[in-house]
Formats: structure tokens, sequence, C-alpha cells
């Protein structure tokens, strides 16, 4: 029980559970998280570890007794005959048997079909009329001469749902956290572990929760596969629906005109589209239409009425190719069906999650701590649908006026569905919103961006916002931009491409000087990629930095190196130094020493402080064999962070060695090409400064 979990159980004392006990419950069950949280939300609620362990048991008995194994079906159908009645869980889909004028339950894994549902358990319920629903049933038996007559009789049925949701409890129980912390609950009752995420990763998980507090909101998110894409939509929400790309038909998702049934969309708050990429698929002109227009106008019409829905809808997809490759080659919706791959369907996107930036899942990640029942946060989200913080930041900003209306509505509810889920109350400071702003902004930048690659009719516009405060004027840039600006100016396919220079392939002569005497002079120009006077500032999370890249060079031929930085303290901020003077053994001769001097600041704990002794004490030793004389200094007033070299170079780092983000600890240790190629790892927000002092 670190600090976190005992200040959740306080504040949402019974509404949160541990994490890593699901797991330890399913076993080999085919059965959503959100039925296993709802479970252990009525017996393992608690940070008591004798109540957890005992109210663990009882759910495991409860799933021995109840839950209905498809291999063990008929076993389940004795223990009803035998006892008269008895009560299962399992998936309940109820439709109207039109000849007999009843309404009639099938159980997906009891076997059972055709079981009378009186019409008020369906008014009730209307979602059992479109899809499976998970329940807590009562089922009876009476056998009767009757060949019309069901065996099976129906004594009592309640889906597995928050029966009750208090919105000023969770108002009031989010003053109490910080945003940092109140990140860190949510990602937790995903399920992940937020220290082992970085910031970007965190938010981009949290987008995925948009269209279950957002009304008619539209994401994609194409990635790698394996990086939990669907993860939310397939367990996180019991008003929520993963469907296949083979499962959408016109009929099931909107309206059947045979039956006037309305669809998915009329009951449920977000409609998910897994494996929803992939070029050789065939989806229904029809059904293409239909979509358009109704993630623009949230209506649809087959025959002669005009229906309306509510729900949201999220694309989730793997792409087969790298994000430089789709820059240079084609664009980020490459992946998508031809029917999809059109810039009328993908203009009603409001934004671009980018999914190449989240984190392979592997057990790891997985988090032990306290968070929500899912359930419960599933109903705050319900609960927020109806609020609408779009123009919140309208006092302290202002989007650019070149924004399309439909770029302006993207953003617009983007940056309402993170204010919901961040700031329930809609109340943020200014320097909050614009983060969400700023996001928000990026996400729907992003598929405009492809849709000028892909239709020339779009024009580009300034995915800016103004400061009210100060005047000054901010451009949004994606990271993929920012990363890969060689790739990504912006064309439209039907566009003349620019024109490749011919090569001149007439044979030259060879030159008949010896080869040493054809090798560059090497100059102050070559030999420092950087002149005097240079000052490079990175971004936050962009990536292609490297020490041996920026810093390397600057070592060549030095013997003596000062290294001013108050934070070498944690074994991130060592590997940082380490990796560092890996550079400096590179540039020396083997037969030579090179001094180093590190100035850094003490660790205020004691403890601490012992550790960063012993650690910089290590350093020492593994410098002493590679011909570096390292040693170190304390001066706790030292506040600016920069290398200076006997040759009269001065490097200033704002932010010292500590530059890259959060790497994902154990995580990513050997799965994970950045391990050993920093130019791999995502960056902090940082600056370099080069001055030459001296020849």
């Amino acid at each position: 029980m670190d600090d976190k979990n005992r200040k959740v159980n306080e504040i949402f004392a019974g509404l949160v559970v541990r994490k890593d006990l699901a797991k330890e419950i399913r076993g080999n069950l085919a059965v959503p998280n959100y039925v296993l949280e709802y479970l252990l939300g009525q017996y393992c609620a608690t940070a008591e570890e004798d109540d957890i362990k005992a109210g663990v048991e009882q759910v495991k008995e409860i799933l021995r007794q109840h839950f209905v194994r498809r291999e063990e079906s008929e076993l389940t159908k004795s223990k009803i005959r035998e006892n008269g009645s008895h009560k299962v869980i399992d998936k309940v889909q109820i439709s109207l048997n039109a000849r007999r004028d009843v309404y009639e339950a099938d159980f997906a894994n009891l076997g059972i079909k055709g079981v009378p549902v009186d019409a008020d358990t369906v008014k009730r319920y209307p979602k059992l009329l479109v899809n499976g629903v998970w329940c807590i049933v009562t089922l009876s038996y009476y056998h009767s001469e009757d060949t019309a007559y069901c065996p099976w009789q129906l004594e009592s049925l309640k889906p597995i749902q928050q029966a009750r949701f208090d919105e000023q409890t969770y108002l009031e129980g989010r003053k109490a956290f910080t945003t940092e912390e109140w990140k860190d609950l949510l990602i937790r009752t995903i399920g992940f572990e937020p220290d082992l995420l970085d910031e970007r990763k965190k938010m981009l998980i949290l987008t995925r929760l948009i269209p279950f507090c957002e009304r008619n909101y539209n994401l994609i998110e194409l990635g790698p596969k394996g990086t939990g894409k669907s993860h939310i939509y397939s367990d996180f929400s019991p008003h929520g629906i993963l469907l296949s790309g083979s499962e959408v038909s016109v009929p099931k998702l909107f309206v059947n005109n045979s039956t006037g049934r309305i669809g998915l969309v009329g009951f449920w708050d977000c409609v998910a589209f897994d494996e929803f990429a992939g070029k050789i698929k065939t989806p229904q002109r029809e059904l293409v239409d239909i979509m358009k227009n109704y993630m623009a106008n949230k209506s649809f019409s087959r025959g002669i009425d005009t229906l309306y829905g509510e729900a949201s809808f999220a694309f989730e997809g793997n792409t087969s190719h790298n994000v430089p490759y789709l820059l240079r080659h084609a664009d980020l919706f490459d992946d998508l069906p031809a029917a999809y791959h059109d810039s009328a369907f993908l203009d009603r996107l409001h934004s671009y999650n980018p999914g190449w930036e989240a984190d392979i899942i592997r057990g790891e990640l997985f988090t032990a701590g306290y968070g929500f029942i899912i359930d419960y946060l599933a109903e705050a989200l319900r609960n927020l649908r109806g609020l609408d913080y779009s123009n919140t930041f309208e006092p302290y900003f202002k989007i650019s006026s070149s924004l399309s209306t439909r770029d302006k509505d993207g953003v617009r509810k983007t940056f309402s569905g993170l204010m919901k889920v961040l700031y329930p109350d809609g109340k943020a400071t200014k320097e909050e919103m614009r983060v969400l702003l700023e996001q928000a902004l990026e996400g729907r930048k992003r598929v405009k961006d492809q849709l000028l690659r892909i239709d020339s009719t779009f024009e580009k516009v300034s995915f800016s916002y103004t400061d009210l405060e100060d005047g000054s004027v901010h451009e949004i840039r994606t990271l993929e931009e920012r990363q890969y600006p060689q790739y990504y100016e912006q064309f439209a396919v039907d566009e003349p491409q620019p024109q490749i220079p011919e090569i001149d392939d007439t044979p030259q002569p060879v030159s008949q000087e010896p080869a040493s005497e054809q090798q560059p002079v090497e100059t102050p120009e070559n030999k420092y990629p950087f002149g005097s006077g240079t000052r490079i500032d990175f971004e936050d999370f962009q990536i292609g930095f490297s020490f041996e890249k920026y810093l390397g060079p600057y070592f060549e031929g030095a013997k003596d190196i000062q290294i001013i930085d108050p934070y070498i303290r944690q074994l991130h901020q060592f590997r940082n130094l380490v990796e560092l003077l890996q550079c400096v053994i590179r540039r020396k001769d083997p037969s030579e020493e090179v001094c180093v001097m590190l100035t850094t600041g003490r660790e205020s704990d004691w403890m601490y402080e012992q550790r960063q002794k012993e650690n910089l004490e290590e350093m020492y030793k593994i410098c002493e064999t590679e011909g570096i004389n390292f040693d170190y200094k304390f001066d706790d007033s030292i506040h600016g962070r920069e290398i200076e070299t006997d040759t009269g170079w001065k490097i200033t780092l704002d932010r010292g060695l500590d530059v890259f983000q959060n790497s994902g600890g154990k995580l990513n240790e050997v799965f994970s090409f950045a391990t050993g190629m920093q130019e791999l790892r995502p960056l902090k927000k940082f600056y370099i400064i080069y001055t030459k002092t001296s020849d």
C-alpha cells in the first residue's frame, strides 16, 4: 500500500479494487474484465489483505458454481433440472418470435434457446435485443408433455452493470487529486501501470476513453499489432461493443428494414470496429455511404424515416509499414480498405490517435495497484455524455479561423472529451486547458494532413491557436512531422510529383592520385557538425537525438572534460552518464587517458545520498579500466548544466543529461531497439547551445 493506493482507498472507499485480482480469478474463462470486476467489487473492494483473500475465494466459488462454461453446459442444465432452479452467469440475447408473439432469450454458453421473457424485462433492458449482454440469471425447469411448452423458465434477470452512480461523489473525489494523480488512477483502472508510461503514452491511452463520454465522436487509431488498441473497447465498459470488420452490416449497425428494429447505434454508447484495416476487404458501398451520413449528421435513413443515434465510433486497425515508410510512399491511412480510403469518409473523423507510439503490451505493463471498479468508471463517463465542454477554452484561447467547420468540430469534440476524462467538473486552469487543446489540434491535424495527400481539393490550413492574454500565436505540428520533416511535405496523389534530377552515368576517368590524397581535408567546419553560437531545440517526444551525434565530436582530442549536472542521482541518470562516457571512450586514443570531473548535487535524504555515493564510486571503478580518470564533487548551489572541454568548447544543455522520456524500466530493456540506440528514444523538451570559448 503506497501513498497512491492508500489515497484512492480513502477517497473512493468501496469503489476501487486491486487490479491484479481479475487476472488471478480469470483462469481460462472467456469473460470480459468488467464482469469479473463487478464480482470483485461486491466482495473485494477493500484495502484489508485478509478481507481481499477471503473475497477472492468467494468470487472464485461463485464462478465455479454459477459461471457457465460451454464444455460443462450439460452439467449446468442438470443442476437446474435437479434443483428446480439455479443461478447462472452467461451472455444473453433476446429476440422477438413474431409467430408466437413472445420475446425469447438465447444463452450463449449454456446453449439453450427460446426461453420466454416478459415484455417488462425487455423494456427495462433494451440492449438485450441488439446484442448479447452478460447477465446474472435465475433459471428454473418445469417439464411438460406439451411440446410447444419451453421447460426453461426465466425467474429473474439482471445485466452485470453498476446499479447506481452518485455523480457528486465522483466529482468531489476528483478534487482531492492532482491532475497527474488522477491520470495515474485512470490508467490503473484501465489495467496498466502508470509508472512505466511517459505522459504522452498516458494521454494516448486516455484518448481512447473519449468515445464513452462524448456523443457521436469518431476516433481512429492505426498502429502495429499488439499495442492494446482494442483492449479498452472489448473489456472496459458494458456500454460499448467491439465488432470485428467482418461482422459489420447495415441492418446490424443501423436498422433492419424487414423488422424495423434499430441497430447498434441506437443502443450502445460506443461501437468499436476491430481489424478495421486491410486493403483486401470490400465493405458494402451502402454501408460506407450510410456511415458517412451518420458520422456527419448523427442520422441515417433507410426507406422513409430518418433515424438518429448517439453512438460514437472507434476504428482500430493494424498498419503494415512504419511511419516514415508511409509518409514517404503513401499516407497514414494507406492500410484501410479502398472504400474507406475515401476523403469524404476520412474527413468525418474527429481525431487520429497515433497507435505506433503505444508500447507493445507485455505482462510487466499490467498493474497490481488500485483502480476504480471498471464498471464504476464506465458509468461515470456515461453520465458525462450529456455535458458539453467544447467551448471551455474560449476565455483563454482562440483557434485559427482558417480551419474548416469539420476541423473545428473535431478539435472541439476532442477537447470536450479530454475535459470530461480529466476534469469532469469542467474546471481547469489555463495551462491545463492548453495541453488538452494542443492534443486536440494535433489529432485533427493528423487527419487533415493526410487528406491533403489524398485529395487535391482540400486546402492547407493553419492548425494554430492564439493566446488571448498576450496575443502570441502557437502553431501545432504533429510529432511525426517534427521527426520526419523530409517525408512530411504534403501533396495530393493526383498532383505532379517533384521531378527527380537525372543522373549523369557517363563513365568518368579514374583518379591516379593515391587514396590517402583523395580523402577530404579535415577542417573545423566538418570536424564539428555545429559551429559556435548554434542553438538546437528539441520537442517533447521527438526522436533522433544521441550523445554520439550531438556531443561525441566535441570530445575529439580532449584531455580534460568538465561535466556540470546537478541531477546525477537516480539510476536512469547514471545510465545517461555511462552512455556519455562511452562517447569519450570512442573518441580517445586507447593509449591515452582523459580526465573527467563531474560536479553534481547531493541527494537530500541520507539513505539515498549513500546510494548515490555508492553509484559514483562504481563509476570510478568502471572508468579506471578504460583510461578515464573519473572524479566527482558535490555542489548543491549549482543550477546550470553544461559540458566544457580543454579544447575550448562549452556545450550548454538546459536539462543536463536527463533528456530522455521514461523508458518503461525493465519492460523495454530487452525487447526494444531503443535500449541500445539513443536515437530511437523519445525526448523531453530541451535545447543545446554550442560555444567556442578558445582556440
